[in-house]
């Protein structure tokens, strides 16, 4: 297949937009697009402050490379949660973000929960209610958290983290599978800042798994390939399974039904209603963090329940 812009032989092939680049012109390509995202949903400005979530996977550190290479302020966040299940997964995507931080002199953030808490994601999901089946939610509770108070310390005002189009086809199916309505008028690339909560955003919301696997290759980016030890069986990995079977018939069948979603909701089809009320947020007395619970957040009851334990 032949590059469209230069007619050169094509890196990599985009059904979806019926287009083939090559290495040259998809490196160019990508963040183009990216910064076209940023302007139309208005992310964010080359003025302000940006804090990456960093994980060591292809997505987040390709979007601190694409946000770097753009001009913007952009800092990362790596949380540490101690995930050693069969073989160190949280030491070495530590060791892959420092190392990508160093070769292109970034300033990091790293918050070991271990060493700021205690204890560890492992031992925090099996001492709490909330992770025993699973720790994935004790695990987003905790990253919520942690990227909500590096934001409001080192004032950042804006949080990015690198969800893709696969990443937000697979949740917005979950949420339609069960009508989840709270979760369905909040799911967008941009939600405002809001109580001392900072602007968070997802630039990469429209670009495939593929595609920003294919950044990371062609630039060069050494990332964990290896997923969450949690993340095997879980609901999100079977509905990309089954979103992908649908996206091989149907090139383009994720972007359709997400962007589709995004343009019925600015059309009012998911508005939220006139007399719904909104959750009044007090400040949680032992972290500072804005909470909708009377007395502590989520976060601190959690972490209470499991020096009890």
């Amino acid at each position: 297949m032949k590059c469209k812009k230069c007619g050169g032989k094509a890196a990599i092939n985009m059904r979806q937009h019926n287009m083939g680049l090559c290495k040259d012109d998809f490196l160019q390509w990508l963040p183009e697009q990216t910064q076209k995202f940023i302007e139309k949903y208005k992310m964010f400005t080359p003025d302000e402050k940006i804090l990456v979530a960093v994980s060591g996977g292809k997505d987040s550190l390709a979007l601190w490379d694409i946000l770097r290479i753009l001009g913007y302020q952009a800092d990362g966040l790596y949380i540490a949660l101690g995930i050693d299940e069969g073989f160190s997964y949280s030491a070495e995507s530590q060791r892959l973000t420092e190392k990508f931080a160093n070769e292109h002199d970034l300033n990091l953030h790293v918050v070991n929960i271990a060493a700021d808490y205690g204890t560890d994601l492992p031992m925090l999901a099996k001492k709490t209610k909330r992770g025993r089946d699973k720790p994935c939610s004790t695990c987003g509770l905790v990253k919520r958290h942690e990227m909500n108070r590096l934001a409001r310390d080192f004032g950042y005002d804006v949080l990015a983290t690198g969800h893709n189009l696969d990443d937000e086809a697979a949740t917005l199916f979950s949420n339609t599978l069960q009508w989840n309505g709270d979760y369905l008028i909040r799911q967008h690339p941009v939600l405002p800042s809001k109580d001392g909560l900072a602007r968070k955003v997802k630039p990469l919301f429209h670009f495939y798994e593929r595609e920003m696997a294919a950044y990371a290759l062609l630039r060069g980016i050494e990332y964990i390939y290896d997923e969450c030890p949690f993340a095997e069986g879980s609901t999100s990995t079977q509905y990309k399974e089954l979103l992908n079977q649908l996206e091989n018939q149907h090139p383009g069948a994720k972007m359709h039904f997400f962007v589709k979603f995004l343009t019925a909701k600015k059309k009012g089809l998911f508005a939220e209603p006139t007399t719904e009320i909104v959750p009044e947020l007090h400040i949680c007395p032992t972290c500072g963090q804005p909470t909708s619970a009377q007395e502590n957040c989520s976060f601190c009851r959690m972490m209470k329940k499991s020096s009890e334990w």
